[in-house]
């Protein structure tokens, strides 16, 4: 099994990977397909018109979750990576203007946003619980071409055959099904081959990657990864007010972090200084999640706060912190994180917030773990703790926003890997519970949660908290 490092953290926008950036690349998708040759074109047959229906989560919280902005986005031509945040809201004006779309290579779509982009609250997808449909008309308002498209969560957009097919072979292989030295599946296996090898879970990871591209084209990749995150922080860091969505929430990120600074130049005594420092970083990029900003998949943007936050704290506290030790952080977390998705999965709507914010924390935990010293088995050790103490956590967003509980969710999500990997390296790498056992049982418990707790609002707090 091979998933890249690159797949599981992507640069994109918020406020969210599976509600927003999905939609966006599934639209880029519906628009190649528009220009191939794989489908039956009528002879003589012009696309005049196109619409959207979302469907299950997408539907229900899609409007709190950008979606039907992402895929407007999508359709103008424009990408998670491409588009700019500061420009989006003109982009948007101008289509609803219009009431059209031109996208670079196409001739331009007649596309009203408040009658082309349908919510369909009643009519779920079979296939997975972000489900949306992408269809082109002629101008007699006849059936051109249809396609059905799942984000799966972390950004990952597959078809509706391409779903079948992964249903009827097994989890999902990534990149194409990639050949790889160290191919491990699970994290048994992963511990197997680095005893075998004597290679660490990031040296591992690495061979792997660099099978299929030079060390200097991994390392500028993980750089500008890393890049990324830490330009998150610092924005979010310089920013204050009301975060968009009629929740009235506002930004906290600046002014803890200016009063902490404060404590920091005056050298008071401060026994939570890390976890103090761990919370705001997190915090940071959730609130420019929330704001529809720049952001890294990790591997969730609901839960985007939680690496970036523990690597920051890293470079913080540990003297021995350096580039190298953060390149090594990012594969590792991305070993443990693509053993979670191939075996569970890391969507909010599919397994709840426990696929999210746990995915992190175990990654973040793992990352900790590898570059403080630890061994393979302790490493594992600290994935599993961290991502135990959240089973069964649900995704109830207020609002259907990314904003409560998900922003404080990060932090202590960030806290818990910490607490995890400082467990595990004072250990020796035995424990009770295997990682793939807490992996196991994140997918029963999501497979047993009701839809209520999954991403869709209709329950937890987001039910039980008034909307100010």
């Amino acid at each position: 099994m091979f998933l890249s490092v690159f797949d599981l953290f992507k640069i994109g926008i918020g406020p969210s990977s599976s509600h927003t950036m999905g939609p966006m690349t599934a639209a880029a998708r519906f628009l190649d397909e528009l220009l191939g040759d794989d489908w039956p074109r009528p002879t003589g047959a012009k696309v005049d018109r196109l619409a959207v229906s979302l469907h299950g989560s997408l539907a229900f919280t899609g409007v709190g979750h950008g979606t039907d902005r992402a895929v407007v986005l999508g359709l103008t031509g424009l990408t998670p990576v491409t588009v700019d945040p500061d420009g989006v809201d003109e982009v948007l004006s101008q289509v609803a203007a219009a009431k059209r779309v031109c996208p670079p290579g196409h001739p331009g779509y007649h596309f009203d946003p408040a009658a082309d982009l349908v919510l369909d609250k009643k009519t779920p997808l079979p296939g997975h619980a972000n489900g949306m449909a992408f269809s082109a008309f002629d101008a007699d308002d006849r059936l051109l071409l249809r396609r059905i498209y799942y984000s799966i969560g972390g950004g990952f957009v597959v078809s509706d055959e391409e779903l079948q097919r992964m249903k009827a072979e097994g989890p999902l292989r990534g990149s194409g099904g990639k050949k790889v030295p160290y191919p491990f599946g699970n994290a048994k296996e992963m511990l197997a081959m680095a005893a075998k090898s004597g290679l660490s879970i990031a040296g591992m990871k690495r061979a792997n990657e660099e099978r299929h591209m030079s060390r200097e084209e991994l390392d500028a990749g993980l750089d500008a990864i890393w890049e990324a995150m830490r330009g998150c922080i610092e924005r979010g860091l310089s920013q204050e007010g009301i975060m968009p969505g009629g929740l009235k929430v506002k930004r906290r990120a600046r002014k803890l972090h200016d009063r902490l600074q404060e404590e920091w130049s005056r050298n008071r005594p401060n026994p939570l200084l890390a976890n103090d420092w761990l919370s705001i970083y997190a915090m940071a990029v959730n609130e420019e999640n929330a704001a529809g900003g720049r952001v890294v998949t990790a591997p969730t943007n609901g839960a985007a706060g939680v690496v970036p936050a523990v690597m920051r704290y890293w470079l913080h506290f540990h003297v021995e912190a350096d580039q190298e030790s953060i390149r090594d952080f990012l594969l590792t977390a991305a070993a443990v994180g693509g053993i979670i998705k191939h075996n569970a999965s890391i969507s909010g709507a599919e397994v709840g917030c426990q696929g999210e914010v746990g995915s992190a924390s175990a990654m973040a935990a793992a990352g900790l773990c590898a570059v403080m010293g630890g061994t393979p088995e302790q490493v594992e050790n600290a994935a599993e703790i961290a991502l135990e103490h959240h089973l069964g956590m649900t995704c109830d967003p207020v609002g259907g926003l990314v904003q409560v509980p998900c922003i404080e969710r990060n932090a202590l999500g960030a806290v818990k890997a910490v607490t995890a990997a400082s467990l595990a390296i004072k250990g020796d790498g035995t424990h009770f519970v295997p990682l793939d056992a807490a992996i196991e049982t994140m997918r029963q418990t999501g497979l047993d949660m009701n839809e209520r707790y999954k991403e869709t609002s209709l329950g937890g707090l987001a039910v039980n908290v008034v909307e100010c």
